[in-house]
């Protein structure tokens, strides 16, 4: 389907009395309220003539000898006749198309002169919408207000993103710490960008020392449709989980190797507590088909202030 756009898709429009422009008095006029008024004006009418395929009245917003070049062909359509058809060719089939404009900027080099910025959005019923950012040229004729060339850029397309399927763990951002008196857990936890993953690390303090460390990596697995998450830890170990949850619990079913090459599997469970605090246990622990006790539920709460600068360093 051949693209519209404002202008229509990296148009430029040129004006052949190019001396007109070098004649125009270079001096900025110190109220341009009602020039500036003119061509919002001028932009409603062109939104309006676009969304009902008015093709002559968006020809006859250009100088009568301005000059169209078709981007793709390099083709080029001189005088208002030949733009508003070839308009119409390329507005043919296109009937749901409809155009959104968002001013940024109009700026005043001279009297009758104005630069105009901003974006255009055209929506259709069965495609994805396609959006520009442009810069238009006005010059002023006889009074009025006339497009002098306006040039496009497609907007760059936001990176992917797994912020939706992941959101309902955000609360999980920020410094945590538990502990037993003896040893601490502290944890950091921070979207990567894009906020395609959630990256934790961790750091088990006894006393003053780190014992271990680590770096847990949480994120959507688009093929099974899932949460899952991987760890590996400074003494060699790793692991992967899936994630599910049921209300405010998590049952993160876990899998890996330790450092010595033994398997190990447990099933986690993360409460969620309140914004400052959630519970965690493990259970269902097994080192090489070895059943091992469980890990009491433990309360983990947000970090201090103070504290959270430097929590899992």
């Amino acid at each position: 389907m051949k693209t519209v756009r404002l202008g229509l898709v990296l148009a430029l429009f040129h004006l052949l009395s190019a001396p007109a422009l070098l004649a125009a008095d270079n001096t900025a006029p110190s109220d341009t309220s009602a020039d500036e008024a003119a061509i919002r004006a001028n932009a409603d009418k062109y939104i309006e003539a676009y969304n009902r395929r008015d093709s002559r009245t968006m020809a006859g917003m250009w100088s009568p000898d301005a000059v169209y070049m078709e981007p793709d062909s390099d083709e080029r359509f001189v005088g208002r006749d030949a733009i508003a058809k070839h308009f119409d060719d390329m507005l043919a089939g296109s009937e749901d198309a409809k155009l959104a404009v968002t001013i940024d900027s109009i700026d005043f080099v001279s009297p009758n002169v104005a630069i105009e910025k901003g974006t255009a959005l055209v929506t259709y019923a069965n495609f994805p919408p396609e959006e520009t950012t442009y810069s238009a040229v006005h010059v002023k004729r006889d009074g009025q207000w006339l497009l002098d060339r306006v040039s496009e850029e497609e907007v760059a397309a936001p990176p992917p993103s797994h912020y939706d399927e992941l959101k309902q763990l955000e609360w999980l951002v920020g410094s945590w710490v538990d502990g037993d008196g003896r040893a601490s857990i502290q944890t950091k936890v921070e979207w990567t960008k894009n906020r395609n993953f959630l990256r934790r690390s961790f750091a088990v303090v006894l006393g003053d020392q780190i014992d271990m460390s680590g770096m847990q990596i949480i994120g959507w697995d688009p093929a099974e449709k899932q949460i899952r998450s991987w760890v590996f830890d400074s003494e060699g170990g790793f692991s992967e989980a899936t994630w599910t949850h049921k209300g405010d619990q998590w049952f993160i079913q876990t899998g890996g190797t330790l450092t010595d090459g033994r398997k190990a599997t447990s099933l986690n469970i993360l409460t969620y507590v309140d914004g400052d605090s959630f519970k965690w246990e493990s259970v269902n622990r097994e080192v090489d088909g070895e059943l091992l006790p469980n890990i009491d539920e433990v309360t983990v709460v947000r970090a201090p202030a103070d504290d959270a600068t430097g929590a899992a360093q």
